[in-house]
């Protein structure tokens, strides 16, 4: 079977490698359908991510087709639509004891410390299986776990109902953050970048305010936007100092900042901020079960809206150039997906 693996930093190479041998009672055969790339896989593409070591096989977010089950799973069958989280954890530290696995003191995540699904067949177990229904797309399906960030992080905060809400960052996960905190019944969102064309996608996904931070000043857009209101939680969902610095100053003393970005150098976070303003500042790290399953609801209903999302798709053998288009075209596209 076919199988994509980053030798090293800008370089990825196809194999053909044997497919998988007979399968635990545990575990489940996965034929992957779509995979899409997102902006800690361009991290890794880069060397820049701070916890990957080469070779990697990447794809972590991805839609399948149940292939065969070994002989105690008893929920998923053959032929059913799938995903699954990427999350390998020990089950025995502290977090994992008190639920709080998605911050496993010992935590592996597939297309990064462990091997992904850029292949044919891929191997999981059932306690990480979600189903989705047959009437989701392959592509909605690839987007469940993007969505799942979304879902988590909006409920990192002391709350949202009735707050106003800055969102850094109108790549794909600050859109499916913003479209959760509206969903979560925030009063107002702002979601800002400094390009139209995430912005105007933004739009398409019923996220009314948009702000371009090139053209306007952060304070002044957001004082037009919210009045003297102001906002009482922020996201930083670009992986930029200056977003972070932004949201810390102006968010509502007070207030809530949540961090969920990937930065490929740390950030400063300015204490007087933080201390002065009685800030809640919280981190945020993937997603759990719950929300990969309150992802599905979402998307299904038609709540979460992806298909302005999808820019553009790539073919199988064309791997690497998906990340060469991201490159190229990155302030003209959101999310990438892989064929197979």
């Amino acid at each position: 079977m076919r199988q994509a693996i980053m030798i090293s930093p800008g370089k990825i190479e196809l194999r053909d490698i044997p497919e998988p041998g007979q399968l635990k009672d545990d575990e489940v055969l996965l034929r992957i359908k779509r995979i899409g790339v997102c902006g800690s896989d361009i991290h890794v593409f880069h060397g820049k991510h701070p916890a990957t070591p080469y070779p990697v096989v990447q794809g972590h977010e991805y839609s399948a087709i149940v292939e065969a089950v070994g002989p105690k799973v008893s929920r998923v069958k053959p032929g059913m639509r799938v995903t699954a989280r990427p999350q390998l954890v020990c089950g025995e530290c502290g977090p994992c004891k008190r639920g709080q696995y998605n911050a496993c003191q010992n935590l592996k995540v597939q297309g990064f410390q462990a091997p992904g699904v850029a292949q044919d067949l891929f191997v999981t177990t059932e306690e990480r299986i979600v189903i989705f229904p047959d009437t989701m797309t392959f592509e909605q399906g690839a987007m469940i776990e993007p969505a799942a960030v979304g879902a988590h992080s909006t409920n990192r905060t002391s709350g949202l109902k009735g707050k106003n809400v800055v969102v850094a960052g109108a790549g794909t996960i600050g859109n499916l953050v913003a479209q959760f905190a509206l969903a979560r019944g925030a009063a107002k969102v702002l979601i800002t970048d400094v390009s139209d064309y995430r912005l105007n996608i933004a739009q398409q996904c019923g996220i009314g305010g948009t702000l371009n931070v090139k053209n306007i000043s952060f304070e002044e857009g957001v004082r037009s936007f919210f009045g003297d209101d102001g906002f009482q939680v922020g996201f930083e969902a670009a992986g930029v100092q200056s977003s972070l610095d932004n949201l810390m100053q102006f968010v509502e003393k007070g207030g809530d900042v949540v961090i969920l970005g990937v930065y490929s150098q740390n950030p400063v976070v300015n204490m007087f901020y933080l201390g002065e303003h009685e800030l809640n500042v919280y981190g945020s790290m993937m997603y759990r079960h719950e929300d990969y399953e309150v992802a599905v609801e979402m998307i299904s209903s038609g709540k979460i809206i992806t298909s302005p999302l999808l820019t553009s798709s790539f073919p199988f053998n064309k791997y690497l150039d998906a990340y060469k288009f991201i490159d190229e075209q990155g302030d003209k596209s959101m999310k990438i997906m892989i064929d197979l």
